[in-house]
């Protein structure tokens, strides 16, 4: 095992046993409340400290729980209180809102009722002890926690940390981004938005009326798929293979629709891991131009890049000399998922009304944020930080495509990808998806199942698995065990 993995064992371990020292303490004081009256104080924490003997970190844990639960009030300096309990608030008559959400059912030609559950299958938390390859976002071993605190402090003190920033970002940040996406970009064509969610969202706004169709990639991430249908788009799926979007596909799918704007992930699609062919890189940027449509380059997990991928082929935008692709990136998957910094590039007037939406909606990125990115990107940590995830995320990806071979061999890995955080998994079909989820997570592992992925009706069944929110090879071979107990569980199909 090598030093890094041998780290983040400790580190997990380290942590796990934190989390349940805070949740023994907290339920312990919890069944101790009925002692106290409303308004009487608790012991001190140093009191606390010593009666249970656990560290006052933990302590204070446990008490911010509660105080979140309503059953105590902390006061700085005097201590923490048993919370007076609130009198029941009347029970009112909500009915009416089904009218009113729904009235416009009759004139609106794509209904707007919004589906999260695709995204919050991989941002709920699961409950202790559950093994998590439904999660999109980098396990806290794997994070730079220490950089990033540091990148933090030190943004605080620069001079004008906390006044308002310019509403297109930091020129400095700006042009950071503006070199990393390569080609002809400039700084003054990057807008800063908070995470690539938000830039999405922004996007697909401004370059599409409600109503309209959207061309997506089939399958896709759920996210984006929430974020057409909340503006009232219609996503229309275009199949992917190993290779990306199928260009005879995309041209069609143009011809039947009308459409004016396709979304896409060039480079590590989620969930397939496909990589845009240079062969239909050009193809897909000549049958848009030709539909006089833009082209939205979700471009999310370039720097999660595994360390036996070689080159990586350049952003689609950096061959676009005529404004037809719009680019997107973030930050968030390679660092934490509360960095949330991202960017938009765009050329023509089209980053006008992308400019307008992101200041109507969103007013500006907080300053700090900005410039604790900017000292987190300049730092020596930051390519330190990029060179361990990439090693990293190759040993979890081979720990878990030969996990999943050894104790699954019933699930077919259509393509074992060289960068992103997932494998995507085709079951034997006549799978029940829900049935063997519900079922995993019975036996202690959260999947993701694939049904969210399609916009319409899906192939086949299929599972996303992430190795990225888990602690270390461990907990992965340990979560395959599982998914094979839970599978084992199905009734014949």
């Amino acid at each position: 095992m090598t030093a890094i993995a041998l780290c983040s064992v400790a580190l997990f371990s380290v942590l796990m046993h934190e989390r349940s020292s805070v949740g023994d303490l907290a339920k312990q004081l919890r069944e101790e409340l009925n002692r106290y009256s409303d308004g009487e104080k608790l012991p001190s924490s140093r009191a606390l400290v010593e009666r249970f003997r656990v560290s006052p970190v933990t302590v204070s844990r446990a008490l911010a729980q509660l105080a979140a639960e309503g059953l105590v009030v902390t006061r700085p300096g005097a201590g923490a209180f048993r919370s007076t309990p609130r009198s029941a608030a009347p029970v009112g008559d909500t009915s009416w809102q089904e009218v009113a959400l729904s009235a416009d059912a009759a004139t609106d030609p794509v209904p707007r009722a919004v589906d999260a559950s695709g995204v919050l299958v991989t941002l709920a938390a699961s409950p202790p002890g559950v093994i998590e390859f439904n999660g999109g976002y980098l396990h806290q071993v794997l994070q730079p926690t220490g950089a990033m605190a540091a990148a933090l402090a030190r943004a605080g003190r620069r001079p004008g940390a906390w006044d308002r920033p310019p509403v297109d970002g930091l020129p400095e940040l700006r042009a950071w981004f503006a070199r990393g996406i390569g080609g002809a970009i400039t700084d003054a064509e990057v807008l800063i938005t908070s995470g690539g969610q938000s830039a999405l969202a922004t996007a697909l706004r401004a370059l599409a009326p409600p109503g309209a169709p959207v061309l997506v990639e089939s399958p896709t991430y759920p996210g984006m798929l929430a974020i057409a249908r909340a503006a009232g788009l219609r996503p229309v799926p275009v199949p992917v293979d190993r290779d990306g979007v199928r260009p005879e596909l995309l041209a069609q799918a143009f011809r039947a629709t009308g459409a004016r704007l396709f979304v896409c992930q060039p480079l590590f699609q989620n969930p397939t891991g496909a990589v845009l062919s240079a062969e239909r890189r050009p193809e897909v940027l000549r049958i848009a131009r030709e539909a006089g449509a833009f082209v939205v380059e979700d471009d999310f997990v370039r720097r999660l890049v595994h360390d036996d991928a070689g080159p990586l082929p350049r952003p689609l935008a950096t061959d676009d000399p005529d404004g037809v692709v719009v680019h997107v990136c973030s930050l968030t998957k390679a660092t934490s998922p509360s960095l949330r910094i991202g960017c938009l590039a765009a050329r023509g007037p089209v980053l006008e009304r992308l400019r307008a939406i992101q200041v109507v909606d969103h007013l500006f990125v907080p300053r700090p944020l900005q410039e604790a990115t900017l000292e987190l990107v300049g730092s020596p940590a930051w390519p330190r930080h990029l060179r361990t995830v990439s090693g990293e995320l190759r040993t979890r990806r081979d720990a878990l495509a030969a996990a999943l071979t050894a104790q699954l061999p019933e699930l077919s890995l259509p393509h074992i990808p060289v960068g992103g955080y997932h494998l995507w998994a085709r079951l034997p079909d006549g799978t029940d998806e829900r049935r063997l989820v519900a079922g995993a997570l019975r036996a202690g592992v959260a999947v993701a199942p694939g049904r969210p992925y399609f916009a319409a009706e899906p192939p086949a069944p299929y599972l996303r698995l992430s190795f990225v929110a888990v602690g270390g090879t461990a907990e992965i071979t340990e979560g395959v065990r599982r998914l094979r107990a839970a599978c084992d569980e199905l009734p014949p199909g």
